[in-house]
Protein backbone atom coordinates (compact mmCIF):
# COMPACT_ATOMS: atom_id res chain seq x y z
CA UNK A 1 0.00 0.00 0.00
CA UNK A 2 1.22 3.47 -0.83
CA UNK A 3 2.67 5.10 2.28
CA UNK A 4 3.36 1.80 4.06
CA UNK A 5 7.06 2.56 4.56
CA UNK A 6 6.18 5.84 6.28
CA UNK A 7 3.50 4.24 8.47
CA UNK A 8 5.28 1.12 9.74
CA UNK A 9 7.86 2.84 12.01
CA UNK A 10 5.07 4.13 14.27
CA UNK A 11 3.39 0.75 14.76
CA UNK A 12 3.90 -2.07 17.24
CA UNK A 13 1.91 -4.51 15.09
CA UNK A 14 0.91 -4.60 11.42
CA UNK A 15 -2.10 -6.52 10.11
CA UNK A 16 -1.33 -7.72 6.57
CA UNK A 17 -3.89 -8.47 3.88
CA UNK A 18 -3.63 -12.11 2.83
CA UNK A 19 -4.34 -11.97 -0.89
CA UNK A 20 -8.15 -12.06 -1.17
CA UNK A 21 -9.55 -8.59 -0.44
CA UNK A 22 -6.19 -7.00 -1.30
CA UNK A 23 -2.53 -7.77 -1.79
CA UNK A 24 -0.79 -10.76 -3.28
CA UNK A 25 2.39 -12.77 -2.95
CA UNK A 26 4.74 -9.91 -3.83
CA UNK A 27 2.94 -7.41 -1.64
CA UNK A 28 2.82 -9.76 1.35
CA UNK A 29 6.48 -10.62 0.95
CA UNK A 30 7.51 -6.97 0.76
CA UNK A 31 5.45 -6.06 3.84
CA UNK A 32 6.90 -8.97 5.78
CA UNK A 33 10.44 -7.90 4.98
CA UNK A 34 9.73 -4.29 5.92
CA UNK A 35 8.10 -5.28 9.21
CA UNK A 36 10.95 -7.62 10.11
CA UNK A 37 13.53 -4.91 9.45
CA UNK A 38 11.71 -2.50 11.78
CA UNK A 39 10.87 -5.05 14.48
CA UNK A 40 7.13 -4.65 13.95
CA UNK A 41 5.04 -7.68 14.91
CA UNK A 42 2.98 -9.17 12.10
CA UNK A 43 -0.61 -10.37 12.10
CA UNK A 44 -2.98 -11.75 9.49
CA UNK A 45 -5.79 -9.58 8.14
CA UNK A 46 -8.12 -12.04 6.38
CA UNK A 47 -11.12 -10.73 4.47
CA UNK A 48 -13.75 -11.63 1.92
CA UNK A 49 -12.66 -12.12 -1.73
CA UNK A 50 -14.06 -8.72 -2.69
CA UNK A 51 -11.27 -6.72 -4.32
CA UNK A 52 -13.62 -4.33 -6.07
CA UNK A 53 -14.88 -3.01 -2.71
CA UNK A 54 -11.69 -3.69 -0.71
CA UNK A 55 -13.37 -6.45 1.28
CA UNK A 56 -16.09 -4.20 2.62
CA UNK A 57 -18.95 -6.32 1.27
CA UNK A 58 -19.76 -9.78 2.62
CA UNK A 59 -19.63 -12.49 -0.04
CA UNK A 60 -21.02 -15.28 2.19
CA UNK A 61 -22.56 -15.81 5.62
CA UNK A 62 -21.94 -19.56 5.64
CA UNK A 63 -19.90 -20.50 8.73
CA UNK A 64 -18.32 -23.40 6.86
CA UNK A 65 -17.25 -21.21 3.96
CA UNK A 66 -15.93 -18.55 6.33
CA UNK A 67 -13.91 -21.13 8.29
CA UNK A 68 -12.26 -22.23 5.04
CA UNK A 69 -11.70 -18.66 3.81
CA UNK A 70 -10.00 -17.63 7.04
CA UNK A 71 -7.90 -20.78 7.34
CA UNK A 72 -6.75 -20.49 3.72
CA UNK A 73 -5.54 -16.93 4.26
CA UNK A 74 -3.84 -17.70 7.56
CA UNK A 75 -1.94 -20.55 5.94
CA UNK A 76 -0.88 -18.46 2.95
CA UNK A 77 0.57 -15.64 5.03
CA UNK A 78 2.04 -17.98 7.65
CA UNK A 79 4.06 -20.07 5.19
CA UNK A 80 5.38 -17.00 3.43
CA UNK A 81 6.24 -15.42 6.78
CA UNK A 82 8.14 -18.51 7.90
CA UNK A 83 10.26 -18.34 4.75
CA UNK A 84 11.31 -14.85 5.90
CA UNK A 85 11.90 -15.84 9.52
CA UNK A 86 8.78 -14.00 10.72
CA UNK A 87 6.12 -15.36 13.08
CA UNK A 88 2.50 -14.34 12.51
CA UNK A 89 1.35 -13.26 15.97
CA UNK A 90 -2.28 -12.16 15.68
CA UNK A 91 -5.42 -12.27 13.55
CA UNK A 92 -7.61 -9.27 12.82
CA UNK A 93 -10.51 -9.90 10.44
CA UNK A 94 -10.89 -7.21 7.80
CA UNK A 95 -13.80 -5.00 6.83
CA UNK A 96 -17.10 -6.80 6.33
CA UNK A 97 -15.71 -9.97 7.90
CA UNK A 98 -14.79 -8.06 11.07
CA UNK A 99 -18.23 -6.49 11.34
CA UNK A 100 -20.08 -9.70 10.51
CA UNK A 101 -18.07 -11.65 13.08
CA UNK A 102 -18.83 -8.93 15.62
CA UNK A 103 -22.59 -9.21 15.09
CA UNK A 104 -23.19 -12.86 14.10
CA UNK A 105 -22.30 -15.52 16.64
CA UNK A 106 -22.02 -18.34 14.09
CA UNK A 107 -19.63 -16.35 11.94
CA UNK A 108 -17.63 -15.39 15.03
CA UNK A 109 -17.42 -19.04 16.02
CA UNK A 110 -16.20 -19.98 12.54
CA UNK A 111 -13.46 -17.33 12.64
CA UNK A 112 -12.37 -18.36 16.15
CA UNK A 113 -12.36 -22.02 15.17
CA UNK A 114 -10.15 -21.35 12.17
CA UNK A 115 -7.69 -19.35 14.29
CA UNK A 116 -7.56 -22.03 16.97
CA UNK A 117 -7.04 -24.79 14.41
CA UNK A 118 -4.17 -22.80 12.89
CA UNK A 119 -2.44 -21.46 16.01
CA UNK A 120 -3.99 -21.72 19.50
CA UNK A 121 -1.53 -19.21 20.95
CA UNK A 122 -2.46 -16.46 18.47
CA UNK A 123 -4.09 -13.22 19.62
CA UNK A 124 -7.44 -12.21 18.10
CA UNK A 125 -8.17 -8.50 17.68
CA UNK A 126 -11.88 -7.94 18.40
CA UNK A 127 -14.35 -5.14 19.02
CA UNK A 128 -15.13 -4.96 22.76
CA UNK A 129 -18.27 -6.79 23.76
CA UNK A 130 -18.68 -8.38 20.34
CA UNK A 131 -19.51 -11.97 19.51
CA UNK A 132 -16.00 -12.27 18.11
CA UNK A 133 -14.50 -11.42 21.48
CA UNK A 134 -16.86 -13.83 23.22
CA UNK A 135 -16.30 -16.76 20.85
CA UNK A 136 -12.54 -16.25 20.71
CA UNK A 137 -12.35 -16.40 24.51
CA UNK A 138 -14.65 -19.43 24.51
CA UNK A 139 -12.19 -21.12 22.12
CA UNK A 140 -9.36 -20.47 24.58
CA UNK A 141 -7.73 -17.76 22.49
CA UNK A 142 -6.21 -14.55 23.80
CA UNK A 143 -8.13 -11.43 22.81
CA UNK A 144 -6.96 -7.86 22.31
CA UNK A 145 -9.88 -5.47 22.75
CA UNK A 146 -9.56 -3.09 19.83
CA UNK A 147 -10.30 0.60 19.51
CA UNK A 148 -10.12 2.77 16.40
CA UNK A 149 -8.11 5.96 16.42
CA UNK A 150 -9.23 7.03 12.96
CA UNK A 151 -12.95 6.14 13.00
CA UNK A 152 -15.74 8.12 14.65
CA UNK A 153 -17.99 6.40 17.20
CA UNK A 154 -21.73 6.96 17.51
CA UNK A 155 -23.66 7.51 20.75
CA UNK A 156 -24.29 3.75 20.97
CA UNK A 157 -20.55 3.04 21.11
CA UNK A 158 -20.51 1.51 17.64
CA UNK A 159 -18.53 2.79 14.69
CA UNK A 160 -20.36 5.21 12.41
CA UNK A 161 -20.73 3.57 8.96
CA UNK A 162 -17.72 4.37 6.80
CA UNK A 163 -19.81 6.09 4.11
CA UNK A 164 -21.35 8.60 6.53
CA UNK A 165 -20.00 12.17 6.68
CA UNK A 166 -17.17 12.49 9.19
CA UNK A 167 -16.90 8.74 9.77
CA UNK A 168 -13.15 8.80 9.15
CA UNK A 169 -10.97 10.97 11.40
CA UNK A 170 -8.18 12.55 9.40
CA UNK A 171 -7.00 15.17 11.89
CA UNK A 172 -4.02 13.80 13.90
CA UNK A 173 -4.89 15.78 17.03
CA UNK A 174 -8.49 14.59 17.04
CA UNK A 175 -7.40 11.01 16.47
CA UNK A 176 -4.81 11.21 19.26
CA UNK A 177 -7.38 12.61 21.69
CA UNK A 178 -9.80 9.82 20.85
CA UNK A 179 -7.07 7.20 21.19
CA UNK A 180 -6.14 8.46 24.64
CA UNK A 181 -9.77 8.44 25.72
CA UNK A 182 -10.25 4.86 24.48
CA UNK A 183 -7.23 3.66 26.43
CA UNK A 184 -8.10 5.52 29.62
CA UNK A 185 -11.85 4.94 29.74
CA UNK A 186 -12.62 1.83 27.70
CA UNK A 187 -9.83 -0.57 28.63
CA UNK A 188 -8.62 -0.88 25.06
CA UNK A 189 -5.63 -3.15 24.44
CA UNK A 190 -4.80 -2.18 20.86
CA UNK A 191 -5.51 0.82 18.63
CA UNK A 192 -6.14 0.63 14.91
CA UNK A 193 -4.96 3.14 12.32
CA UNK A 194 -6.06 2.09 8.85
CA UNK A 195 -3.34 2.15 6.21
CA UNK A 196 -5.74 3.68 3.67
CA UNK A 197 -6.77 6.59 5.89
CA UNK A 198 -5.44 9.82 4.32
CA UNK A 199 -2.31 10.90 6.17
CA UNK A 200 -2.16 7.62 8.11
CA UNK A 201 1.54 7.97 8.95
CA UNK A 202 1.17 11.45 10.44
CA UNK A 203 -1.88 10.32 12.35
CA UNK A 204 -0.15 7.25 13.77
CA UNK A 205 2.87 9.30 14.73
CA UNK A 206 0.75 11.78 16.68
CA UNK A 207 -1.22 9.02 18.41
CA UNK A 208 2.02 7.39 19.48
CA UNK A 209 3.54 10.68 20.65
CA UNK A 210 0.46 11.52 22.72
CA UNK A 211 0.28 8.12 24.40
CA UNK A 212 3.99 8.06 25.21
CA UNK A 213 3.79 11.61 26.59
CA UNK A 214 1.10 10.34 28.97
CA UNK A 215 3.45 7.62 30.20
CA UNK A 216 2.13 4.64 28.25
CA UNK A 217 4.57 2.04 26.98
CA UNK A 218 3.58 0.81 23.55
CA UNK A 219 3.94 -2.93 22.97
CA UNK A 220 2.42 -5.47 20.62
CA UNK A 221 -0.48 -7.17 22.50
CA UNK A 222 1.04 -10.64 22.29
CA UNK A 223 3.77 -9.43 24.68
CA UNK A 224 1.43 -8.49 27.53
CA UNK A 225 -1.84 -10.39 27.13
CA UNK A 226 -2.27 -13.51 29.23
Amino acid sequence: MEGEEELLPFLTSASLACGLHAGGVEEMDLSLRRAKKLGVAVGAHPGFPDRENFGRLATTRSPGAIFSLVLYQLGALDLLARSRGVEVRHVKPHGALYHLASEDREVARAVASAVRFWRPEAVVFAFPGSFLEEEARRAGLRVAREGFADRRYGPDGRLIPRGAPGAVLEDPEEAAEQALSLVREEGIDTLCVHGDTPGAAALARRVRERLEAEGYELLSPYLFLR
